[in-house]
This record gives structure tokens, sequence and C-alpha cells, in this order.
């Protein structure tokens, strides 16, 4: 990450000289030389294919529009920072055509052929669970469910409300905006249930997507903006937050680790291992290979089967992706996930007020219920709220990121697949009552 704030809370000192002009832990003219290297390889369409040319210029855009977001008053504060500018900042640069076509299809390639969001993701999945504490993963797993629940109770109920309001149906406000928006994304989401609408409903798949889309893609921008602006409600009033710990009341010290390239490639091959199992299991289990995977790296850690160095090479190898891939993924997010004109075209005053609705519903549904089970609010607020109403996997990185709340990400995949399919699940009873 960009900024020595966000370093800092990963639990990774920042390098350099306090005060100097630094990029990516670099002085700021030798990272400016490197970025010169690269951008212009990029407008002479010499990149090389796959992930040295893809890798080298996401990680430029990302840490120049990162700490132009980190640095940008209000949009620091306020709008995501770093986090948001990478985001929409190279989906802005994509629509405009100012990132050659070799080049989005380099990117695209590497994000969705070379897999690279599900590299990052089971990094973060399997560091961030075998890193935790034992006792904190065993009694927030078991009430995590209320708070999800209770974000979706409370973001169809606002959505409807609001939406009467401002003139929209309640099934429009609920089966077009708000299901979507919570439905994890758009594979496990967006997709399916448009297929449902239309074996239910009528019309193509395609007709349902044109109406999905817009929200999800709106639903994911408040989603974001929502985890900054939570993160500064979190500084104000610091009874409401555990500054990255779920469970109210359970305060516990991270270990201090040496960096160890060693360990960090026991990481790899763990998190890799892990992943695969997911997928493998995923093809005789009707689960996401996410959410299996999630049980099983938890099940390790709960029955302690793993040996220590496995733990603490998982981690490890966690702080190092977070730390030197978050903005590089998030400029993939911008290139390929993020359709701004899909974004544009939703923007009424009557649309975005039934989306805000829908975002807000979920904070406030998960809050209210977290604290009421022994979570502290905004961190409930964050993972079973808005970890639901955001883009999925690539949706959890951003919020997550906005928030300064990484080491949240197992429960945020909880959230956005096994949630996901919950929603799959209330979409199609709910046609049903609209029938």
């Amino acid at each position: 990450m960009t900024s020595i704030e966000q370093q800092q809370e990963i639990g990774i000192p920042a390098a350099g000289v306090k005060g100097r002009f630094s990029i990516f832990n670099l002085p700021g003219g030798w990272f400016l030389a490197i970025a010169a290297v690269a951008i212009g390889s990029m407008y002479l369409e010499v990149l090389p294919p796959g992930l040295i040319g893809s890798l080298i210029i996401m990680i430029v855009l990302g840490e120049l529009l990162g700490w132009i977001g980190d640095h940008t008053p209000i949009i620091k504060s306020f709008l995501g920072g770093g986090a948001i500018i990478a985001i929409f900042g190279s989906a802005y640069l994509t629509y405009a055509g100012l990132i050659p076509e070799s080049t989005v299809t380099g990117i695209s390639d590497f994000m969705q052929g070379g897999d690279f969001l599900n590299f990052y993701i089971a990094a973060l999945i399997t560091g961030s669970i075998l890193g935790m504490n034992k006792k904190v993963l065993t009694q927030a797993g078991l009430k995590y469910a209320f708070p999800l629940l209770a974000g979706v109770v409370g973001a169809i109920v606002l959505a409807a409300v609001i939406g009467l309001l401002v003139g929209f149906s309640i099934q429009d406000s609920v089966l077009v905006m708000t299901l979507p928006i919570m439905g994890g994304g758009l594979g496990a989401g967006a997709v399916p249930m448009a297929q449902l609408y239309s074996e239910l409903l009528g019309n193509e798949p395609s007709y349902y997507m044109s109406m999905l889309i817009p929200a999800l893609a709106l639903g994911n921008v408040f989603a974001i903006i929502f985890a900054a602006a939570l993160h500064q409600v979190g500084k104000k009033f610091p009874s409401l937050t555990g500054n990255g710990q779920l469970i109210k009341g359970f305060t516990y010290e991270e270990k201090k680790f040496t960096p160890d390239v060693a360990k960090m490639g026991i990481g790899l091959l763990a998190a890799v291992t892990f992943y695969m199992l997911g997928q493998l299991l995923g093809e005789i289990i009707p689960i996401h290979p996410y959410a299996i995977m999630i049980l099983l790296v938890a099940f390790a850690k709960i029955v302690n089967v793993l040996p220590a160095i496995v733990e603490e090479g998982a981690s490890q190898w966690f702080q190092f992706v977070a730390k030197n891939f978050t903005l590089a993924l998030l400029i993939g997010v911008g290139v390929v996930y993020t359709d701004l004109e899909a974004v544009l075209s939703a923007l009424s005053f009557q649309y975005i007020a039934v989306v805000m609705a829908v975002v807000l519903g979920a904070i406030l549904g998960a809050a209210f219920v977290g604290k009421l089970v022994g979570f502290y609010p905004i961190e409930a607020a964050i993972t079973a709220g808005l970890c639901m109403a955001n883009m999925g996997g690539t949706g959890d990185v951003a919020v997550l990121s906005a928030a300064r709340r990484m080491e949240l990400m197992p429960f945020a995949q909880i959230s956005s697949r096994l949630g996901g399919a919950l929603i799959i699940l209330i979409a199609g009873l709910l046609v049903n009552v609209f029938l």
C-alpha cells in the first residue's frame, strides 16, 4: 500500500526516511523513473504479454493513483483514499481510451486467465485465518450469521421504504436493486440471479443483466465510500470499533515476527494448496469453492493440525501480498470489472437514493445486531453489511482497503460467498411473492 498508515496497520513498518517524498517505499525520483519506463512501454505497446508486462503497469499505476488518493484532502479522509482512486481512476482511463487496448487485454488476461484475483484472495484468506487468535475465530464464527441476516433485512426494509417515497415499486426496489447489490458480485450473484428471473418472470437473462449491473456497480461505489466513512467514525468514537478485531471485549497482542523468505515460501504453498482443495471439493459439494476453502482453513486452525511454521509462513505471506499487491490488484478491478458507463447511466436522483438506502440499511442492520451478539458495531457493519453490499471478491478488497481493515478478509469472504448463496435463495422466494 502507498500510505505509511496503511502499511503499519497491516503489521509491516514503512521503509524510507520520514518526511521525504516516497512511493512504494522507494525514493520518489527512483519510482518515477521506473514509472516512466513502464508507462512509456505501455504507450509504445511493447509491454510483454503475461505476468511481467501486466504486473509492472498495474503496480506503477496503482501506486501512482493510490498516492494521489492518499494525499488528496476529502478523498483521503471520506471517499476511500487510494483504493477508490485506483479503481475509478483506472476505470476512467479505460473508459476514455487512455489505456491502449493491448494493455487492457493484457491486464484482463492476467486477472482472469492468469487468476491473479484468486491468487491474491487465497493468500489473504489463508494467512488471515491461520494468523488469527483461535479463540477469536471460534467465538466469532458461531455468531456471525446473526448480523449477516440482519444486514440483509435492514437493506430490504430501508430500500423498500425509500423506494416508495421516490416513486419506485417495492418489486423494483427489492428485486432489481437490493438483491443484486447484496448478492455476492457478478459471477456469484447477478449472473445466476438474472437466469433465475428469466426462468420465473420471462424475458432473456441479458434483459435482467442490463438492470442488475448498474445497481451492483453503484452499490459497490457506496460500499467503498461508507467503508472509508466508518473508518473515520471509529477514530471519533473509539468505543464503537475494535480496529480490526471483530469481537467486543476480547483483545490480544499480535505476534511480532521477523520477515523470513523461506517461511513466506511455505505460506505461498499453503495458500495455493488450500485454494486447490476448495476447487476440488467444489466439484462434488454444491458450495462455492471459496466458502469451502474458508471452512477448511478455519477447521485446520481450530483443531490445531498444522505445524507452527505453516501458520507463521501463511501469515507472513499474507502480509507481503497485502502490502505489495493491493493497489496493483485494484487497478485490475478498475480496468476489468468496473463498467463506468453502467455506473454513469444509473445516476438519477431516485436510483441513487434507493441504492444508498440498500447500503445504509445493510450497515445499520449488521451494526445493531452485531452489537447485540457481542461484536464491535463498526467491524460488524463492514463485514456483515458492506461486504454483502459490494461486488464480491473484488469489492471485498476495495472495501477493506478503504476501511483500513484487511485483516477482516475471512469474514468478508463469508459474506460474499455464503451470503451470496443466501441471496439467491431469498431471490427465488421473493420472486414468487411478487408474481
